[in-house]
């Protein structure tokens, strides 16, 4: 509840423990997030882009959601 008073997004994944995922990041391309960018400018939906880039990037749809927000 703290976290969506303070409109912090929660992504379903994986939950590490105290300290063990300091090297642990997952990197999106620059390319990956121009290519959603060039879709959404396209017109496509939000379900068609996450559907198209779940497809080919291997990224969440959860993520996919969050990004198109942000960018």
């Amino acid at each position: 509840m703290l976290l969506d008073m303070q409109g912090i997004p929660l992504l379903e994944g994986d939950v590490w423990g105290h300290r063990k995922d300091i090297n642990e990041y997952y990197e999106i391309k620059p390319e990956t997030i121009d290519h959603m960018k060039e879709l959404k400018k396209e017109g496509f939906s939000e379900a068609d882009i996450m559907k198209r880039m779940g497809r080919t990037s291997g990224i969440s749809k959860d993520l996919i959601k969050y990004l198109l927000k942000g960018k």
